[in-house]
């Protein structure tokens, strides 16, 4: 798989992890899991994976720069979010704690291999001027 579709596809992957959230915290799934703040954060969190992929195709900077960038501000509301936990102002349940750990280490893995991937081979096509 070349860089670029592994970075797509960890974009992916991510992005459809946090809207499933988001949905949970909506009360989308299953009930007993609401938090509308939660919610709202996933739910944004999400769109920025999901406009970082969109990106990869079409943006001005190369594939490996916008999934490092979504993925980088993912982490940072990800981290907001467990702070928030830690406070006891965000949810503290079992399946939240399971998904924050989980999500975060899927985040650093998918910035580990981005950052490896090589710069120059998964450069986003140019239009001409």
């Amino acid at each position: 798989m070349s860089a670029t579709r592994t970075i797509r596809a960890f974009l992916l992957v991510e992005a459809a992890s946090f809207a499933a959230a988001s949905s949970i915290h909506h009360g989308l799934f299953v009930s007993g899991y609401q938090h509308e703040q939660a919610g709202i954060a996933e739910g944004l969190i999400a769109v920025v994976l999901a406009a970082g992929l969109i990106l990869t195709w079409s943006g001005p900077l190369p594939p490996r720069t916008i999934g490092l960038a979504a993925q980088g501000l993912a982490l940072a509301g990800t981290l907001v979010g467990l702070f928030t936990i830690a406070i006891g102002v965000g949810p503290r349940t079992v399946p939240d704690l399971a998904y924050h750990a989980t999500i975060v280490a899927v985040l650093v893995w998918g910035l580990v291999v981005t950052a490896r991937a090589p710069a120059g081979a998964a450069e986003a096509p140019r239009l001409a001027r």
